[in-house]
């Protein structure tokens, strides 16, 4: 991937508010731009939520997708990780196929991505696994030959280290 058109992290703290969300989408749909992830969830404070918007694109375009965001009246902060020191992880729900003696095999390399059963039948089992997105897609290239029943991924979450996104002032 070009420098050009690199992958973006972009957190946005909001106030929860109906219609928020569809005006973050048009705002990237009308620039032409396709959103890699997006995750919304309420923070600590329930009438506030924490939105992480995944999306690759040049320097001025990703700038003016920011610049848009704080203009509306239900943003409070945006934060754009590049160049950021954070924290990201995915989430993975991966309901594989247990042939006849590979049950243990794939439980082992469940262990091995550090991930968690949470449901086992007689002829599947359900996995999570969180992490980074490197760490998730190696995960499912391993387990892939086993046969991938089912498979749900969220959208990225991240989060500063240190005061990145705090000192904002909130009722």
């Amino acid at each position: 991937m070009s420098a050009k058109h690199k992958r973006h992290v972009i957190s946005a703290l909001v106030k929860n508010a109906p219609g928020l969300l569809a005006q973050v989408a048009n705002l990237f749909a009308a620039r032409g731009y396709n959103i890699d992830s997006l995750t919304v969830g309420e923070t600590e404070q329930a009438k506030f939520s924490r939105m992480t918007i995944t999306v690759r694109g040049d320097e001025a375009t990703i700038e003016a997708m920011k610049k848009g965001l704080t203009k509306f009246v239900n943003v409070i902060k945006v934060l754009d990780f590049t160049g950021v020191d954070h924290v990201e992880r995915d989430l993975a729900l991966v309901k594989l196929s247990t042939p006849a003696g590979a049950r243990q095999e794939i439980l082992e390399l469940v262990q091995v991505f550090e991930g968690k059963v949470v449901d086992i039948g007689l002829k599947d089992v359900m996995v999570e696994v969180v992490g980074p997105e490197s760490k998730i897609d190696a995960f499912l290239l391993i387990v892939k030959p086993y046969g991938i029943k089912e498979m749900a991924r969220t959208g990225r979450l991240a989060m500063a280290r240190g005061t990145a996104m705090e000192g904002r002032e909130i009722d």
